[in-house]
């Protein structure tokens, strides 16, 4: 607790990009086969240090098996809202959850994220004895206190109800319960996020736990059984006030990314596969007259290819779906960036107007059957996964799995853990940097990426730019 605001606590996306530039990143790292504990990598990315691009330290948890995959911080610009009671509270600690173990780590970064170690462990018995959930996955600071998505109800394979929002408390860290009043027809969850002036949540839908944690079910894909629908709340009620669907077709509807300007009601959805062409798709929804509307703005095709260059899993379609598995939105709600984790390629939309997304930027790099090398020529196993953005815009981070074992399934030869960067140009393009490219320690794998001092998927506003 300070006297004063956190000063990586801004009002606006606009002062947010005006501030200093991020020193460190922290990337999660999971043991794919359980047989060590995941980690927390600590990276140098200030140009000119001595150690630029390199692991300067490493959080190791005490536990096997959590499965690490999203994170997010305890505290952020939503902390400037007039409805939040913890204007004072620091930026200090990030939330780990573990998806498959439903443990989660709060690691506190101070006095010096050199320095980061594990400040408490919540155990997966108070998850489900206080919320009935587990599978605990997207982290977001509110106003009022942490809110945790997830992807399991009760039960051992968390099938017993619908999964939903939790809420901690910000400064101790106690599971209070359940977000949802009314959850209206949610029976899946994946992410969420809102606009916190405008007072509504837009949640989006992957699958239940039997349907991932053992990799695709290909019967299920096929069958359209994978998640397809928008959600939007009242926030402040917890009321499910309208479900959009995509079409059944449109299958794994994942990552929302909302306006960060308070002033635009909009946002972007990716859908992972559409199961009549494998093409991937993003979405704009919007809100105008007092409902939600929803309308698919860009495609991209799948891209043929050689059985022999092909996993089983794909052999008998001859081609390569794009796999749509991240997209990030820069501060200024210029730029969507999307991660074509099958096809290996970053792909920069202009969305200046947002149901009229232009291609700008794309670099190839991985993939399923290009294995595009980095331009220094190491390999990059995968493709983009996890994206990250800086504030001011202008790098963008990525790294390659997206979760154990569907990686052994699209990429079979294994998944070494990387993470790149592209510098972005003045007015759009993209360029991988040559001198980014961060390997990380055998038999680790790399997924979700935070940046020192906030970034572009966790800080919310509640102030408009001007």
């Amino acid at each position: 607790m300070t006297m004063r605001p956190d000063p990586t606590f801004h009002a606006s996306p606009k002062l947010a990009m005006e501030a200093p530039a991020e020193n460190f990143a922290y990337t999660l790292l999971l043991s794919p086969d359980f047989s060590k504990p995941d980690a927390l990598a600590v990276i140098d990315v200030k140009p000119g240090s001595p150690t630029y691009g390199q692991i300067v330290h490493t959080v190791t948890m005490p536990n096997k098996g959590d499965e690490f995959h999203h994170f997010g911080w305890n505290a952020c610009s939503s902390a400037l809202s007039p409805l939040a009671g913890h204007a004072f509270i620091e930026r200090r600690y990030l939330i780990i959850p573990g998806l498959r173990s439903s443990r989660i780590y709060i690691i506190d970064t101070k006095p010096d994220p050199t320095k980061a170690k594990i400040h408490k462990i919540i155990e997966p018995e108070e998850v489900f004895k206080k919320t009935g959930y587990s599978r605990p996955h997207t982290i977001h600071c509110g106003p009022d206190g942490i809110y945790v998505s997830t992807l399991g109800g009760g039960g051992k394979d968390g099938t017993n109800g619908p999964p939903g929002v939790f809420i901690m408390d910000c400064e101790t860290f106690e599971v209070l319960g359940r977000w949802e009043i009314d959850r209206g027809p949610q029976t899946l969850h994946y992410d969420f996020w809102w606009n916190l002036p405008r007072d509504y949540m837009v949640t989006s839908e992957w699958a239940l736990p039997p349907q991932f944690e053992n990799g695709i079910v290909p019967e299920d894909l096929l069958s359209n059984k994978y998640g397809h629908r928008l959600h939007f709340w009242d926030l402040r009620a917890r009321r499910n006030v309208q479900t959009i669907d995509l079409g059944a077709n449109h299958q794994m509807a994942l990552e929302v990314r909302p306006a960060h300007d308070p002033v635009r009601e909009y946002g972007f959805v990716g859908v992972v596969v559409d199961t009549t062409n494998l093409e991937a798709s993003i979405w704009t929804w919007w809100r105008e007259g007092g409902k939600f509307h929803a309308e698919k703005t860009a495609t991209i095709p799948p891209e043929p290819a050689p059985k022999e260059k092909l996993p089983p899993l794909l052999q008998g379609f001859g081609a390569v779906p794009p796999l749509v598995t991240d997209i990030d939105l820069s501060m200024d709600d210029r730029f969507l960036y999307v991660s074509c984790w099958g096809t290996g390629e970053m792909r920069q939309y202009d969305v200046s107007d947002p149901r009229k997304p232009k291609l700008a930027g794309s670099v190839h790099i991985g993939g399923i059957a290009r294995r595009t090398p980095h331009p220094n020529g190491k390999a990059f196993a995968a493709g983009p996964q996890m994206v990250e953005i800086s504030r001011d815009g202008r790098r963008v981070y990525w790294t390659n799995s997206l979760y154990s074992t569907w990686d052994d399934q699209f990429y079979p030869d294994g998944v070494p853990g990387v993470e790149v960067m592209a510098n972005v140009g003045g007015n759009g393009g993209l360029e991988l940097d040559k001198d980014y490219f961060v390997s990380f320690p055998d038999g680790y794998r790399a997924h979700q990426i935070r940046l020192e001092g906030g970034d572009c998927s966790t800080d919310s506003f509640c102030y408009p730019s001007v």
